[in-house]
């Protein structure tokens, strides 16, 4: 089967076409990867590539407990742990950094202070993962953030570098610029909620500076082959909202990423996270303009894997929550052995081992 065939991407050799795709799992009771992280990781190394859970890049980034970032020295040194865990199993890992924009509570923020975004617009019938009124870990709705002064753009672009430069020091193999499911570069994108009259707002091409920029400084400073980027095209996610150029962006947005020959490109498509599936012929449109690697996710078994993988349409699959119970899932498909149904309750937030690290593989499941 192609889908475990060996891949070159941008030089760097996958062992197949499976990726483990980024899920956030909120296991970091200090924000700092601890050796449950390096163990959760370790044990999934099979998969051709693993994304990490997105990596806030700042502070103010954060949107979300217990996640641990890459924005400090005591973080890059946790995240070395697990990129030398993966790596011993004989696998590659990219960190995929993140800012959440206004999908955040003041609670999360430096000093309190309100989060940033596009626009001082609050999201609607969205919540961040913080301390509730009662002090226990839960959603709470997001706080009206503040919009962006034009100046401050360039400052967290220069924070999406410093992560960068510190995930490739800790052992990663590249990097995943988080630009989907609704989160800061996302709602620059989104011709309904940017309303700036600045030089990021208004046209398809204002609106997608920011994110190329920003690609632009991360490619320099650690290669662009390197560096990939996660888009959710026609993205409802967090109040996302359709506008006029919706399908104009998505051209664009391929060409601008076709020249610049980044490592990947992977869609998100959001019907597996509650929310309206991309449209199904839009990866092969977006292959007439950009002709590099494509990664999706979304609801992948190993059958439609294999059919997307024989059209053309993509060159590898992600696959986020087959991951979490099957450690080994990459070898279950293999050999078409029954998959581990996982536990909805610990997917998130849960401390500890229970539903994280200690799902065994088929071989352990057999000596049990």
């Amino acid at each position: 089967m192609k889908l475990f065939e060996p891949y070159d991407l941008a030089g760097l050799q996958l062992a197949n076409r499976v990726v483990m795709a980024p899920m956030t799992r909120a296991r970091a009771a200090t924000e700092v990867p601890d050796e449950q992280t390096a163990l959760y990781y370790r044990q999934r190394a099979s998969a051709g590539l693993i994304i990490t859970e997105g990596l806030p890049v700042s502070e103010e980034g954060r949107g979300y407990l217990y996640v641990p970032g890459i924005y400090n020295d005591s973080q890059g040194d946790g995240w070395s742990h697990v990129t030398r865990g993966v790596h011993e199993e004989g696998g590659r890992i990219f960190a995929q950094l993140w800012h959440v924009g206004r999908v955040s509570h003041t609670s999360l923020q430096p000093n309190q202070r309100a989060p940033v975004g596009p626009t001082g617009e609050a999201a609607s019938n969205v919540t961040a993962f913080a301390l509730t009124a009662a002090g226990q870990p839960g959603p709470v709705p997001v706080s009206t953030p503040r919009a962006l002064g034009t100046e401050e753009i360039t400052r967290i672009t220069s924070d999406f570098v410093a992560a960068a430069r510190r995930a490739i020091d800790a052992g990663f193999d590249g990097v995943e610029i988080h630009g989907a499911n609704g989160y800061l570069f996302e709602q620059f994108i989104n011709g309904a909620l940017n309303d700036r009259t600045d030089r990021y707002g208004g046209s398809v091409a204002n609106r997608l500076r920011f994110l190329l920029d920003t690609l632009d400084a991360v490619g320099t400073e650690i290669g662009m082959s390197r560096v990939g980027v996660r888009i959710s095209p026609f993205g409802r996610l967090y109040d996302m909202r359709p506008y006029p150029s919706e399908a104009e962006t998505w051209v664009e947005i391929a060409a601008a990423f076709q020249a610049r020959k980044v490592a990947y490109i992977h869609l998100s498509d959001q019907l597996t996270i509650g929310a309206e599936k991309m449209p199904q012929d839009f990866p092969r449109n977006f292959r007439h303009t950009y002709h590099g690697t494509l990664i999706a996710a979304g609801g992948f078994n190993r059958d439609t894997a294999e059919e997307a993988l024989n059209r053309g349409d993509l060159d590898l699959i992600a696959v986020g929550r087959g991951f979490i119970a099957n450690p080994d899932l990459v070898d279950r498909w293999r050999h078409s052995l029954p998959l581990t149904v996982a536990d909805r309750a610990t997917f998130y937030g849960t401390l500890g081992a229970k539903g994280y690290t200690d799902y065994p593989t088929w071989a352990e499941q057999e000596k049990q």
